[in-house]
């Protein structure tokens, strides 16, 4: 599953275009020293290590599954940012959920490389977890992280743990949530819904002569009246858009989905461009 995932994510990044990457490197290297940072400070300190621990075990496991999800949601966001269509504002955590997931996740990569590691008493974890961290940044300084994929493989490899994760413990939770109630769906977030343009009905010779018709109530569009435009560029009334929108984040044309607050809905929406954005690679 995570090799299927990291080819999905390189072929999508095949696509973009030199400066693109370029550009997408910079973000990323921006990203991956902000969290090293953040991370290195909660070690570094007793006080923030200790504060941090506790909240994090004070966490129940959906209450993990939903801060991881927060993560990935925020690196997700960047690989996708020069995308047609994509109209997703960077998700922002708090700096004490930052520092929980960073901690979370180099407790679970600290595991798997050591399993015995952690059997300790918890009040030796700092000090195990710091040496740890110390010699994973001194392997670093080998000049790999001079390269583009020095950059962003680690910052990959993350995303794609936090994934197949979410896919495990939040994708099946979701997925339950809509068998209980068939045919969920989630509202379009209300940013993506004010960010919405109007635009003016034209006439025959007009550019959107095509859509004079609103498929919600099936009237026709009158000429020179102000009217909803999707980012897909299909037109409708805005009094008969705005409350499909507040239930359903797709477009009622074609279907094309507009971002939404529920952070499950959002990643899958998210991960499904990167599919077909790597589609095209293989094309």
């Amino acid at each position: 599953m995570e090799e299927g995932n990291t080819t999905i994510i390189m072929a999508s990044l095949s696509t973009l275009s030199p400066s693109h990457l370029t550009n997408l490197t910079h973000s990323i290297l921006s990203i991956s020293h902000h969290h090293r940072r953040r991370l290195a400070a909660v070690l570094s300190s007793p006080t923030l290590f200790s504060l941090t621990l506790r909240h994090l075990l004070s966490l129940s496991l959906p209450d993990k599954t939903h801060l991881i999800a927060n993560h990935l949601l925020s690196l997700l966001h960047p690989l996708l940012i020069h995308r047609k269509h994509h109209s997703s504002s960077a998700v922002t955590m708090k700096l004490r959920d930052l520092d929980a997931v960073v901690l979370l996740l180099f407790l679970c990569e600290t595991h798997q490389l050591h399993p015995d590691v952690l059997e300790a008493s918890a009040d030796n974890w700092r000090e195990i977890l710091g040496n740890t961290y110390s010699n994973t940044m001194l392997s670093n300084n080998s000049g790999l992280w001079t390269c583009d994929a020095g950059i962003l493989m680690p910052y990959i490899e993350t995303l794609v743990r936090c994934k197949r994760f979410v896919d495990i413990m939040g994708g099946y939770n979701h997925l339950r949530r809509r068998d209980q109630k068939e045919g969920y769906e989630v509202p379009a977030a209300r940013a993506a819904v004010v960010a919405l343009r109007a635009v003016e009905v034209l006439n025959a010779a007009g550019s959107n002569a095509g859509e004079v018709e609103c498929v919600i109530c099936k009237e026709e569009m009158s000429e020179g009246r102000d009217v909803c435009e999707m980012p897909c560029q299909h037109l409708f009334h805005w009094k008969c858009i705005l409350p499909w929108l507040s239930k359903k984040n797709t477009c009622p044309f074609c279907r094309f989905q507009l971002p939404t607050d529920d952070v499950f809905s959002e990643i899958q929406r998210l991960w499904e461009i990167l599919v077909k954005s790597s589609e095209l690679h293989v094309a």
